[in-house]
């Protein structure tokens, strides 16, 4: 089996969609979150969290960070296509302007 990082991207930073959700939104989202993670099953390696651009560090220096990756779930399975299908009507996606990027993990060299 393969791992893959699954990366949610949003033009609404995660910690402004969390300030500006009602409780019952909140709730709502974490349900829909929680059946996707129920049909996902096994696959998830780690569920993973929202996350806020800080800095991208280069060997220029930092700068303020713009990204907008909005939080990463780990999965595994055994091909790109079983990932595809697994984030097939995933809830992230109900929400205007997002998007999401599989990317394998692969194996490091001389391990």
């Amino acid at each position: 089996m393969a791992r893959f990082i699954v990366l949610y991207n949003s033009s609404v930073p995660a910690r402004e969609q969390m300030a500006n959700a009602t409780p019952e939104q909140q709730k709502a989202g974490m349900d829909a979150w929680m059946a996707w993670a129920g049909k996902a099953g096994g696959a998830i390696v780690d569920l993973g969290t929202p996350m806020q651009s800080a800095a991208r560090v280069t060997a220029a220096g930092v700068e303020r960070g713009n990204s907008e990756a909005s939080g990463y779930s780990i999965l595994e399975a055994d091909s790109e296509e079983d990932v595809e299908a697994l984030l097939d009507g995933h809830p992230h996606l109900m929400m205007p302007g997002s998007s999401i990027e599989v990317f394998e993990a692969l194996p490091v060299p001389g391990t």
